[in-house]
């Protein structure tokens, strides 16, 4: 029997902008509990991201290279008969955007020599272009999930 879906910590709406997708990408980002640090990343890397591209809102950037990056299909393992299946499966909305804000940060922060703002800022606006390493995981993963098609009827 599935297990009962769990309530889901929602957090509030940032401060600058009034974004609740913005504060959890804020809660991505933070170490060690540091959020005023994380906090101050993200707004810098987003007033980079307006001075860059002349865009009044940036917001919209964000928005459009976090939908950019969320896959549409995983592969997720399945054990059958004593081996391990590949199993293609559909991703949902909540897991898509946890995953696309991980990829962001681990794209930027495998960047090294410049300071993290800077590194988020060309990430997210790679991303809102269809490029950079975000980009490439999200399409290894589809090429992953294609691949292993023929395991599909083993979902569960």
């Amino acid at each position: 029997m599935r297990r009962p879906v769990k309530k889901r910590n929602i957090p509030g709406a940032d401060i600058k902008f009034g974004s609740e997708r913005l504060e959890k990408f804020i809660n991505y980002v933070m170490q060690d509990g540091k959020k005023d640090k994380s906090r101050k990343c993200v707004y810098d890397a987003l007033e980079i991201i307006k001075v860059k591209t002349g865009n009044e809102n940036p917001l919209e950037i964000f928005d459009a290279a976090i939908k950019n990056v969320g896959p549409a299909i995983e592969v997720r393992s399945r054990r059958v008969g004593g081996a391990n299946y590949q199993v293609p499966r559909e991703v949902r909305p909540e897991r898509k955007q946890a995953l696309a804000y991980r990829w962001i940060i681990d794209a930027a922060r495998g960047g090294k020599g410049k300071p993290m703002a800077e590194k988020l800022a060309n990430e997210l606006m790679q991303a809102f272009n269809n490029e950079g390493a975000a980009i490439k995981k999200r399409d290894d993963t589809k090429k992953m999930a294609e691949s292993n098609k023929a395991f599909a009827h083993l979902a569960w």
